[in-house]
């Protein structure tokens, strides 16, 4: 299979969690180039994707999809449910489809999370819901009220993701309508929340992605102030981190196996015309400082592209999806002895 795109970047020992290395031959060893892998998925002839918003990855590296299955987000929106298949399950290698369910089910999906026992959280901005299903497509819980828009306990305002700890208890990111982070007990309990609209800490201007380390902190990616906001699990603020760029949106964000933060963003202009500028993929290290960030081609630039949700196996891979492109963009990850054929 054709790789194209491959941008080298210098990472830390901490990436794969090993000890400092001082002399130049352990630091060539610690390089790694990111490259595109075309032709991934490799869906069957014929077959259309549609926007992905959202993306996850189960105990067994299979990658999910949530994606909106013909539409595209509309002012109002349609309502009608999607009658096709909105949740595709991939073979990480391949990109090949193993299973699809979710039709007659959702109205404009967004957010895709997989737990820690394989469990699928969606949630439906159209709907004002979230969604906790099996790993087959068994409904197991639905919060909140279909097609009502509210701010308490019971109502959801254009949610737009979740993250599970691992003791069950969740929080959902609300979102478009509301500017809050809700938390609930593991069967659905409403625990508490906190959040108002605005740029100081603590608020939110469209709190859009969630995810939490394993010290049960929480991760929010605040899109349009460009930042993340770190809190403990009873929503004391601890710390922001921003982004370098100066651009328009921080839409998702990811926590890898060695607990790496990766993020991705979007910028465009609208002077002189309507030029899209695109998304870039960035890692923050261990003081914070973004080490690399690199766009859809896999090379340090912006092209057009609109990266809604990343989400990284547990050999680095990236996974993004691109709801300008209108597909899911996986880049691979190859250390120097591999690019040396050294493998």
């Amino acid at each position: 299979m054709k790789k194209i795109g491959v941008y080298l970047l210098v990472v830390t020992c901490a990436f794969y969690g090993c000890g400092n290395k001082s002399n130049s031959s352990d630091k060539d060893k610690n390089q790694f180039v990111y490259e595109l892998v075309e032709g991934w998925p490799q869906l069957s002839p014929g077959y259309i994707l549609s926007q992905p918003t959202g993306i996850g990855i189960d105990s067994r590296e299979h990658i999910f999809v949530f994606h909106r299955t013909g539409r595209k987000w509309t002012n109002p929106f349609p309502d009608s449910l999607i009658s096709l298949n909105t949740i595709l399950e991939l073979e990480n290698e391949t990109g090949k489809l193993l299973n699809s369910w979710g039709a007659n089910q959702f109205i404009m999906p967004h957010g895709l999370t997989v737990d820690k026992d394989d469990n699928i959280w969606v949630t439906d901005v159209a709907l004002h819901q979230i969604f906790k299903f099996s790993h087959e497509g068994q409904l197991l819980m639905e919060l909140g009220v279909p097609r009502v828009s509210g701010n308490d306990s019971l109502h959801f305002f254009l949610p737009t993701d979740v993250a599970v700890a691992d003791d069950g208890s969740f929080y959902v990111s609300d979102g478009y309508g509301n500017s809050r982070v809700v938390k609930f007990s593991s069967s659905g309990k409403y625990l508490l929340e906190w959040g108002t609209h605005g740029n100081k800490p603590g608020q939110f201007n469209i709190p859009h992605g969630i995810t939490l380390d394993k010290s049960g902190n929480v991760f929010v990616a605040d899109r349009q102030n460009n930042r993340i906001q770190i809190f403990d699990g009873n929503g004391t603020f601890l710390k922001e981190l921003k982004n370098n760029e100066s651009v328009a949106q921080l839409p998702s964000l990811t926590i890898d196996k060695g607990q790496n933060l990766f993020a991705i963003d979007y910028d465009f202009t609208t002077v002189p015309d309507t030029l899209v500028k695109g998304s870039t993929i960035f890692r923050f290290d261990s003081t914070e400082s973004i080490t690399f960030d690199f766009g859809a081609t896999g090379e340090k630039k912006r092209t057009p592209s609109w990266f809604h949700d990343i989400s990284l196996d547990k050999q680095g891979n990236i996974y993004v999806g691109d709801i300008m492109g209108i597909k899911v963009l996986k880049f691979r990850i190859k250390s120097v002895d591999e690019l040396e054929g050294k493998e």
